[in-house]
């Protein structure tokens, strides 16, 4: 009975929005790593390349970093719930063009109109902040990658079975009528979230429209309202951010086309990543929790290192080990990072913060992809991966020298 009681007391706060939005995570996180195990290969079947995948992921990443700062404000001054529910069902009409695409043209549609839909994404990272107890942050934020992980997981199994059973392109389009079903699902359930904002404004399809200069005015000023040490910690975010764009979506080429990797790996690789991050996710919250947030975006920097060569160099076996450290980074880095913006920024300032970063992050990223692809294809197939070491080390130093705790953490 008292580790019972213990437990229930560990995880008192998955209630209400929290429970909602974790739930829906489970779905839509699912749904996308599904198409996702074999998206670079899906759309070089359409007539795509290497560069093409990052001009598309380009134009995207420009149109998502767009709707930030209006997303910022819309979200602090009319409230979280309204653009979190609405525009996660324009997200799901938005997979229709992947699932139909006659050519790769009509997947670069899709992602745009997929990118001005996430609208909300400032709404809703701002929601669950809101939803977590400063004393919990560290667990809350390492819980939802846990259970997104576990949903996760079996994406690339299913993707794995669609790709023997009917072939990449086949495949790949009911994987994608799959992520429609499942979107759609989610957005019907996060109709359900209450409001965290006292007394949001009534919006009206003006104000929604002619929002963008209040928006940019109020979303750059934010920074005098904030801790400086929350501006370094955007700083190291957004350069970690661009060297990670630039390498990210080049894996699963290296792996068949330099490391000779078979495609029918490739599942079994992106599971074993899943799993890991599963395996690290509750650990690492704890760590957060109790030791800090700059200690942990510290050490995930630093092993990168390894990673990333053991990647470079190593063989089907040693690719295992190298993608059970790119989990533990990444779920020490997210956790601790939105930790510690939650920490430092009140409650009236995360939408436009979050607004702000994520339009920065984006640009950045859109560039780092771009960049990735034009490097990849025409210089050195290697050089992206080197190059995001190097740009580890301004995070690094950034993060060591400028980046504190904070005094008193906001609610």
């Amino acid at each position: 009975m008292g580790l019972i009681e213990g437990l229930k007391k560990e995880f008192s706060f998955i209630h209400g929005n929290y429970l909602i939005l974790v739930i829906s995570w489970i779905l839509m996180d699912f749904a996308m790593e599904l198409p996702g195990t074999y998206y670079p290969r899906y759309v070089e079947e359409l007539g795509g390349t290497p560069a093409i995948v990052g001009i598309i992921g380009f134009a995207s990443l420009i149109a998502l970093a767009a709707v930030q700062f209006p997303g910022g404000y819309l979200a602090d001054k009319y409230g979280r719930r309204w653009l979190i529910s609405t525009m996660t069902f324009g997200v799901a009409i938005s997979y229709l063009f992947y699932a139909i695409a006659p050519s790769w043209h009509t997947i670069l549609i899709g992602a745009v109109f997929a990118s001005f839909c996430l609208i909300y994404q400032p709404a809703l990272l701002a929601m669950t902040a809101d939803s977590l107890p400063s004393e919990r942050r560290g667990m809350g934020f390492s819980i939802i990658m846990l259970i997104t992980r576990v949903a996760t997981t079996p994406g690339p199994v299913v993707a794995g079975l669609l790709y023997a059973s009917c072939g990449l392109l086949n495949g790949m389009r009911i994987g994608y009528f799959i992520v429609v079903g499942l979107f759609l699902t989610a957005a019907t359930l996060r109709s359900r979230l209450k409001e965290t904002i006292q007394d949001p404004g009534q919006i009206q399809f003006k104000d929604f429209l002619g929002s963008y200069p209040t928006a940019l005015k109020e979303g750059t000023g934010v920074w005098q309202a904030v801790p400086r040490s929350m501006f370094w910690l955007f700083l190291a975010g957004i350069t970690g951010t661009f060297a990670f764009d630039m390498a990210m979506p080049y894996f699963l080429f290296y792996g068949v086309y330099d490391l000779h990797i078979g495609e029918g790996w490739w599942w079994v690789l992106m599971t074993f990543l899943w799993v890991t991050m599963i395996a690290f996710a509750l650990p690492c919250g704890k760590f957060v929790d109790k030791i800090g947030r700059v200690v942990p975006m510290l050490l995930s920097s630093i092993l990168v290192i390894p990673a990333i060569w053991l990647f470079l160099y190593g063989n089907l076996y040693a690719l295992f080990l190298a993608l059970s450290l790119f989990g533990l980074t990444q779920i020490l880095s997210m956790s601790a990072y939105s930790s510690l913006q939650a920490d430092l920024v009140p409650r009236e300032q995360r939408g436009k913060v979050i607004g702000f970063t994520n339009f920065t992050s984006y640009i950045l990223m859109a560039l780092g992809q771009l960049t990735g692809g034009i490097l990849y294809e025409r210089i050195s197939h290697q050089l992206p991966f080197l190059l995001l070491l190097v740009f580890l080390i301004p995070q690094f130093a950034l993060t060591l020298f400028l980046v504190r705790e904070a005094k008193k953490r906001e609610l």
